[in-house]
């Protein structure tokens, strides 16, 4: 994949915090909201993967702030999945404002939940290619 999935985001002003700028927990928002956008795009809804049997699980985020952001501004939250052999994955996403401002960079470690036996799938990479009509967008 050339570039990495993005999905823009415009601050709104009751997101923002006493100080005006971006309150921190937004951003784990705003990065869910880029990982879904991706799912949604790929042809994976939520009654896909239930149907299937599965869920994404959030296993650890950590975020690195970098620029304020304030009520008004617009912002491209990118999303590229990153794959090892096991049962996790990581998710590399950056917070960037139009002009090019890095604002924030967010790294998850995610994996897929089998609902019946609530463990990690063994190969999530696998249940991805399956599910969607864009392996491209998983970086597959």
């Amino acid at each position: 994949m050339s570039e990495p999935y993005s999905v823009r985001v415009t601050v709104r002003g009751y997101e923002t915090d006493v100080q005006g700028h971006l309150n921190q927990a937004v951003y784990l928002n705003y990065a869910e909201h880029a990982r879904w956008s991706l799912l949604q795009e790929a042809g994976i809804t939520q009654s896909r993967l239930q149907a299937h049997g599965v869920g994404p699980v959030a296993l650890e985020t950590t975020i690195r702030y970098k620029r304020e952001l304030l009520a008004g501004d617009e912002v491209d939250v990118s999303c590229v999945f990153h794959w090892g052999g096991g049962k996790t994955f990581t998710i590399e996403q950056t917070v960037t404002k139009t002009d090019g401002t890095v604002a924030a960079e967010v790294s998850a470690v995610g994996g897929l939940l089998d609902l019946e036996k609530r463990k990690l799938v063994a190969n999530p990479r696998d249940v991805f290619r399956g599910l969607t009509k864009d392996a491209a967008l998983f970086g597959l």
